[in-house]
């Protein structure tokens, strides 16, 4: 005889609750898991911060003009 897959420990569930249950115990087994970002997905991510940044002009004055957006 096998073991059952789950047990009531405490309280009285309605036949309702134990299928409902079941239901989500099944449906989270049976979910696949998200794949986990490669790296180059990650680097396009940190590539994109680069792109945004102004480019620096260094020289005279530029000080007092990178307050200024």
């Amino acid at each position: 005889m096998t073991e059952p897959v789950l047990r009531v420990v405490k309280g009285d569930p309605t036949p309702e609750e134990l299928a409902a249950l079941v239901a989500v115990v099944s449906a989270r087994a049976a979910a696949v898991p998200a794949p986990e970002p490669s790296q180059s997905q990650a680097g396009d991510w940190s590539a994109y911060w680069r792109n945004v940044r102004r480019p620096l002009h260094p020289g005279p004055g530029r000080w007092r003009a990178s307050a200024h957006p």
